[in-house]
């Protein structure tokens, strides 16, 4: 059976408003990463992550699927083999468009955790300094996204797919973050076929066996396309 492993980035998010690392002018040009987007940095100034996640959070609420998004959560449901989204997106987009069983691999808005028990549960739509968590009540609440120097989540299946993949796609990501920059690595080496779709070529593009270029909510529907097309 076909298998199929999507990768996507903030690429795929961009055109419904929802700001990359790179974008000028948006929430991330008004902050350092290493201040907003690392266990040091919410040590250091936990209200300043809070205000900074906060209003991500109410930038996604706002946001809608695009046509990319779309058109995925359509190879999924269509698709006479299996299709398996794997994101580095902290929205849930995907979802909405109609998408199943996302894999969150930096985690979500949507979740708060307990530093103290490693408790999860829904994040309200702000959270503030000493939020107690509803399992322990220690008032170490934070959101529930992986930042730079922590482990990825659900690693071990995202390789087990990849190890089955036939077909891997990279989709709006930029090739410089580990380990999700090595995926098409493993996929290759598994024998699967591999695709980019980006705008410009990622630092990694070299690596893919075919390259297609330009907006996402142009190329993304028109590759899903292709699966359904009389050939």
């Amino acid at each position: 059976m076909e298998k199929i492993v999507i990768l996507t980035g903030a690429g795929i998010s961009a055109e419904s408003g929802l700001g990359t690392f790179r974008d000028e002018g948006g929430l991330w040009a008004q902050h350092r990463i290493e201040d907003v987007a690392t266990p040091e940095g919410f040590a250091r100034d936990p209200a300043l992550v809070h205000q900074f996640y906060n209003a991500r959070r109410m930038q996604a609420a706002k946001a809608q699927p695009n046509a990319a998004h779309t058109a995925l959560a359509r190879l999924q449901k269509d698709f006479t083999g299996e299709v398996v989204i794997v994101t580095q997106n902290v929205d849930s987009l995907h979802e909405a468009s109609g998408a199943e069983r996302v894999i969150h691999m930096h985690g979500t808005l949507a979740g708060a955790l307990c530093r103290a028990c490693n408790h999860r549960w829904a994040s309200p739509p702000e959270m503030a300094v000493g939020e107690p968590c509803p399992a322990c009540a220690a008032p170490t609440a934070r959101p529930d996204v992986v930042w730079f120097g922590e482990m990825p989540y659900h690693m071990d299946a995202i390789y087990d797919h990849l190890s089955q993949a036939t077909l891997f796609a990279a989709i709006g990501t930029s090739g410089q973050v580990y380990p999700a920059a090595a995926f098409v690595h493993e996929a290759l080496q598994s024998g699967a076929r591999t695709v980019e779709l980006n705008l410009e070529p990622s630092t990694g593009a070299s690596s893919f066996d075919k390259v297609i270029l330009g907006p996402a909510t142009e190329t993304v529907p028109r590759w899903v396309n292709g699966f359904f097309s009389p050939r």
